[in-house]
């Protein structure tokens, strides 16, 4: 007795909240956005589906006419508003799918009562009201077509609900009139159930269209991302040695100074081995931090304790690219002069990835290396000529921009590339040392 008496209190909260659950599920919920033109992503065809969709719905309205029209009656004003109705409906479904299915239904419930209810039997062989049926054919495309439309753009849970909503009018008719050869309930509900499943499908088309196109977004900018820090981790390993080989000297003249003086005072040697005691310190931090960056490829043990290239290693490079077949021709320009680590180090690099890619990129080409020594740094150039033939598609990945973009922000610099009015290709990198302002100061 419980149990019946707990059921009937669920079932009678599920009915009080069904208006509620009805409400929300076909009106106030909102529908899936589709892009407007101009917009990415926005369906290039909804502007043709829309001009077909108003042929489509003028060809139904003369159809839809007859329909409501009784048998061997002349076409009634109310057959005619109705019929445009129902077809203003379908139209408006492209824009607002909600409003436009509540109209489609609402308007078929306005056939079957008013047009089938107010025709007289005129017929001889058939007992009752011979209005062309309410819900078929044009009638029943009618509806469908405003439910295909609902289906995509809701979910398929709110798409069924609709479904079952746009059937009352053809159990209603069924109900109210005796069944016609032409048509039969089951018809309309074939019709129904169609338009619902061809409109949820492609919207779950559409849907996983979008969420690849935004997958292969977050994949291309974890790609960029990734890249960019493998880049800089590289560019940190190497500056890594030239500031430890700089720390080792910090610490190594710190404990040789006081052997310099002849008399060093307790003071100074106090201050010397805090000097010293510092670098090593922060040595050892320096190797502890930037150990993290050692990635599993990174170079061998040996190769990491190597010295650092600079400029004055130019020719070596020069040398092996020559080898391979590149063409290339080294000039310099202004008065040499020391560069820090850092510069030289950025240079060579630049150079070097600058090369790369004239030997992956173009083929045949010959390439051009000009080193500017200025008083506020050192300009970088590397132009090749046009190839001569296409360059064959290279597998991994292409860091060489980046990586010379990287190293020219790091030291505050600029750089510039792009392609040349003959075709070919030009990098310039204009890499400051700082040094400027010290020496022009009195």
């Amino acid at each position: 007795m419980g149990a019946v008496t707990s059921r009937a209190v669920r079932l009678r909260a599920a009915v009080r909240r069904a208006p509620r659950a009805l409400y929300e599920e076909l009106w106030a919920a909102p529908v899936d956005r589709v892009p407007r033109m101009g917009e990415p992503n926005a369906p290039v065809w909804r502007p043709v589906f829309l001009v077909l969709l108003v042929l489509v719905a003028v060809g139904v309205t003369v159809i839809r006419t007859v329909e409501l029209t009784p048998y061997g009656a002349a076409v009634s004003g109310l057959a005619v508003l109705v019929a445009v109705a129902q077809s203003a409906a379908l139209v408006a479904g492209m824009i607002r799918p909600v409003g436009a299915w509540w109209a489609a239904t609402v308007l078929a419930f306005i056939a079957a009562l008013v047009t089938v209810a107010s025709v007289p039997p005129v017929h001889p062989t058939y007992p009752g009201p011979v209005a062309a049926y309410p819900t078929p054919f044009a009638g029943v495309a009618l509806q469908g077509g405003a439910l295909f439309l609902l289906a995509l753009r809701v979910r398929p849970r709110r798409a069924v609900a609709a479904l079952a909503v746009s059937m009352a009018p053809a159990l209603f008719v069924a109900l109210r009139t005796p069944p016609l050869p032409h048509v039969s309930p089951a018809v309309a509900v074939l019709v129904l159930v169609t338009a619902l499943a061809l409109g949820a499908a492609l919207r779950s088309l559409r849907l996983a269209r979008k969420d690849l196109v935004v997958q292969a977004e977050l994949t291309a900018e974890e790609r960029a991302r990734r890249t960019l820090l493998e880049e800089r981790g590289r560019i940190a390993r190497e500056l890594h040695d030239v500031v430890a080989h700089h720390m080792s000297v910090i610490s190594i003249q710190a404990q040789v100074a006081p052997h310099l003086v002849e008399h060093p005072t307790e003071e100074l040697r106090e201050n010397l081995t805090g000097i010293r005691e510092n670098a090593l310190e922060a040595l050892a931090e320096l190797r502890r931090v930037l150990g993290v960056l050692r990635s599993e490829d990174a170079p061998a043990q040996s190769a990491r304790h190597a010295p650092q290239p600079g400029l004055d290693r130019l020719d070596e490079l020069v040398a092996t690219v020559r080898s391979a077949g590149l063409a290339v021709t080294v000039s310099t320009t202004g008065a040499p002069r020391p560069l820090s680590p850092g510069v030289e180090l950025s240079a060579y690099r630049i150079v070097q990835e600058a090369l790369s890619n004239v030997m992956r990129h173009a083929p045949g080409a010959s390439a051009g290396v000009t080193i500017g020594h200025r008083p506020s740094g050192v300009t970088v150039r590397v132009v090749n000529s046009p190839p001569d033939r296409p360059a064959v598609p290279s597998p991994g990945a292409r860091h060489g921009l980046l990586g010379m973009r990287e190293r020219t922000a790091m030291l505050g610099g600029e750089l510039a590339t792009g392609p040349t009015p003959d075709g070919g290709w030009e990098v310039t990198a204009i890499l400051p040392t700082g040094t400027e302002t010290t020496e022009e100061a009195p």
